[in-house]
């Protein structure tokens, strides 16, 4: 709740969440870990286990294999570097471990800091498309495997 509840967290993505909606978020993100290996994983500081957010994937082309990238900070630890880290991590982890050639991120278009994040980690704009839990406009972006295929019909432009 202190994360999907909060309705400066959520604001751009459509929050605050009742928790209801929160308990059915917790466990779409299970299912989908035991069904695919994929979920936003949550977050923890190392020095003290402190509950930071959560970062990692969804499927966005199931035929193309290419996921979505995502990722929340609660806003005790926004400024902090926390969510490149935690887009980096999910990153590696894409490329590395699972060995996808691409992936795409969006974000609200009053998201500075999501599309900061986005740019500081390799993402380049890819377009705009409608988000659908929200209904917005939004910017959209791809991120490539190093030295992968290049073929830009794997992402929407």
């Amino acid at each position: 709740m202190e994360l999907w509840g909060d309705p400066e967290t959520t604001v751009f993505t459509g929050g605050p969440f009742t928790p209801e909606t929160v308990h059915a978020r917790l466990a779409d993100e299970i299912l989908r870990m035991k069904e695919r290996g994929i979920q936003y994983w949550p977050v923890f500081l190392l020095d003290d286990d402190s509950h930071v957010g959560c970062a990692g994937l969804r499927t966005y082309d199931e035929k193309e294999q290419v996921y979505e990238l995502g990722y929340y900070v609660r806003r005790a630890f926004w400024g902090h570097g926390l969510a490149r880290e935690a887009a980096q991590a999910v990153i590696g982890h894409a490329f590395g471990t699972l060995g996808l050639n691409a992936l795409f991120a969006g974000h609200h278009p009053m998201n500075e800091a999501s599309r900061r994040v986005l740019l500081s980690v390799g993402f380049s704009p890819a377009g705009w498309e409608v988000y659908p839990p929200t209904g917005i406009l939004e910017p959209t972006y791809r991120l490539l495997k190093p030295g992968g295929a290049h073929n830009s019909s794997i992402l929407k432009e």
